[in-house]
């Protein structure tokens, strides 16, 4: 399915920690962009839609829409830190390509939809 790094897990604690709500989680997706065919995003979300997959991976919610479930299965979502910047990234075995700055990825199955990589 899809996993946490103890690096991400340990931030994404840090960061809901004051919440008062037991449902948020990471909403994690994958859509059409960048000149490999799909990007990743991700956000804080209050609670899951009727259609999500939910799982719970080393204490922290995620939530991952129907559309995305098949091209982020086996993918692990860690944090670096790094003196260029501090972030979550996506692991992905399924990604065949990426672009030059990482952006965007694309599959065997799939190359999604290309457009320009504006940053």
């Amino acid at each position: 399915m899809l996993s946490l790094s103890d690096a991400a897990a340990t931030k994404l604690h840090e960061l809901t920690k004051e919440e008062a709500n037991p449902n948020i989680g990471l909403r994690v997706y994958v859509y059409s962009g960048g000149c490999s065919g799909f990007r990743y995003g991700m956000m804080l979300e209050d609670q899951p839609t009727p259609d999500d997959n939910v799982l719970e991976a080393n204490g922290v919610k995620v939530y991952v829409d129907p559309q995305s479930i098949d091209l982020l299965t086996g993918s692990e979502i860690d944090y670096v830190d790094t003196l260029m910047g501090a972030g979550f990234t996506v692991n992905n075995p399924n990604a065949v390509a990426a672009c030059g700055c990482g952006s965007s990825f694309r599959t065997a199955e799939s190359a999604g939809q290309a457009r320009s990589c504006a940053h």
